[in-house]
């Protein structure tokens, strides 16, 4: 146990570090843009609905729904 505060300050020392190189940030510095969140998100679900075919799914639910509604 003696040991375990000079691994501490290495691995803090580490953590700047690689902040300071690859600039990350921490959550605590605030939230996200809606449109930052909607612009990384859009692709993935883009990518989602080509390779299972959920555009069909979600017309197929959206008409249904609308003949459940008498529209």
């Amino acid at each position: 146990m003696a040991h375990t505060a000079p691994r501490t300050a290495i691995r803090t020392q580490g953590r700047k570090a690689y902040t300071v190189a690859f600039g990350t940030r921490r959550a605590s510095q605030g939230p996200r843009h809606p449109l930052v969140a909607t612009a990384m998100v859009l692709p993935l679900a883009a990518l989602l609905v080509v390779v299972f075919g959920g555009w069909d799914a979600v017309v197929t639910q959206a008409s249904s729904v609308g003949v459940m509604l008498g529209r």
